[in-house]
């Protein structure tokens, strides 16, 4: 049996709702921490984080920032119409799409749809002393998702002011709330910089100033990347094969910074999250495309490449072949795309140790971690349980180093 013919039902677990934790900590680096390092399994706090990352070693962390991605329109009938922005599709650049001044299209999940029966709902809006029309149209569908044209009739307002003042951060939907003023702050990293997320990178909201400060003096290097998180990360695999799931695709960005760190690190990465597995692994994948001259190259990597590109070629080699590209670019930084899934059969290239919090039963990321860690993350995940430890966005952390391979196995 393969992975892809493989059960879901196997990496399955009981989680109740009494223990997602539906609110964060008041300080984040007082998070539970479990480390697990090949059968070694203890409990910790999380700001003690830097006492099991090697001195000199690199951890790598994604810097996207959430965005405030509901917005509510109402018909007059007083029927609430809310409108999920996922991401851009014309201008599809993140950049551009939030600099525009007077129209714009997402791709958008709308919620209440049988109620929305015409092409167009407006609202007035209020941005500081400015005021605008906000109109929403239907154009066509994407998937399960719909495409959405945005227009206002104020050229003084970005679509980024926009969101930012009319829209409400879109906390994850198992957390059974609506969000709350204090999610603003809380449901976002404190290095978060590059707008693009509707979900958040969620094992980078236990860092603190303090902690970062402990992880220099061991001389850790700080390194980030940019992957802006879709609401797919949150889709369970309700096919009964893992292989007949339909991974998510979600954009990274690649600069001419992105690469050098990683090479002079090889060997000694932490990753902080699955988003940041997911970008680093891909960097690896385009490399391996590149020298392997892949016809139509377009910095994308499908779900299965990973599985059928030649995973034989030297992580340094696929590297500096992608490395070499993105230098040759005109361009300060190249978008980029990703629908990898990672299951365990998984071989990783650049990630040693990974910093994530526990995950729902049935998911993609799941599956990661049981690539990861090997069949032992039931163990792991069952003293999670019996300690107490909380589950999910605002849970608790943990920290694992990547699974030992026996020789001959």
């Amino acid at each position: 049996m393969t992975i892809q013919t493989e059960s879901i039902k196997n990496y399955n677990y009981d989680l109740s709702d009494e223990k997602i934790a539906k609110y964060p900590l008041k300080q984040r680096d007082e998070s539970k921490l479990l480390f697990y390092n090949n059968g070694e399994l203890k409990q910790d706090t999380f700001k003690n984080l830097p006492s099991y990352i090697p001195e000199n070693s690199l951890l790598v962390s994604n810097n996207t920032k959430v965005i405030r991605a509901r917005l509510e329109f109402f018909k007059e009938t007083g029927a609430r119409i809310e409108v999920f922005c996922l991401e851009p599709q014309n201008p599809a650049d993140y950049n551009i799409s939030f600099s525009q001044n007077k129209k714009c299209t997402w791709q958008c999940i709308i919620g209440n749809l049988k109620k929305w029966k015409t092409d167009k709902l407006s609202k007035e809006i209020t941005v500081g002393d400015e005021k605008a029309l906000l109109t929403i149209n239907k154009i066509g569908s994407i998937n399960e998702a719909h495409e959405i044209a945005f227009s206002w009739d104020n050229p003084n307002l970005t679509f980024s002011e926009i969101l930012e003042n009319t829209g409400s951060i879109p906390i994850p939907p198992y957390l059974k709330r609506n969000s709350e003023e204090s999610d603003l702050k809380t449901y976002q990293t404190i290095y978060s910089k590059i707008k693009g997320s509707v979900a958040a990178p969620t094992a980078g909201l236990h860092f603190t100033k303090e902690v970062f400060e402990s992880l220099k003096q061991k001389n850790i290097q700080k390194h980030e990347v940019t992957l802006h998180v879709g609401a797919g990360t949150f889709k369970p695999i309700k096919s009964e094969q893992i292989g007949d799931h339909e991974m998510h695709t979600e954009q990274f960005i690649i600069t001419k910074n992105t690469i050098p760190p990683l090479l002079e690190n090889l060997g000694n990465i932490t990753a902080v999250g699955t988003t940041t597995v997911r970008t680093l692994e891909s960097l690896y994948w385009l490399g391996v495309k590149i020298i392997e001259n892949t016809p139509n190259f377009n910095y994308h990597i499908n779900q299965w490449d990973a599985y059928e590109l030649n995973g034989d070629i030297p992580v340094k080699d696929a590297l500096i072949a992608l490395n070499e590209k993105v230098t040759d670019s005109p361009d300060s930084y190249i978008n980029a795309s990703t629908a990898i899934m990672i299951v365990p059969s998984y071989s990783f290239k650049l990630i040693d140790r990974l910093i994530t919090n526990f995950h729902q039963p049935k998911s993609t990321l799941l599956l990661l971690i049981g690539a990861f860690i090997g069949k032992e993350w039931k163990d792991v995940y069952q003293y999670a349980l019996d300690n107490k430890f909380r589950f999910l966005s605002y849970g608790d952390s943990c920290l694992f180093y990547r699974k030992k391979i026996k020789k001959g196995a």
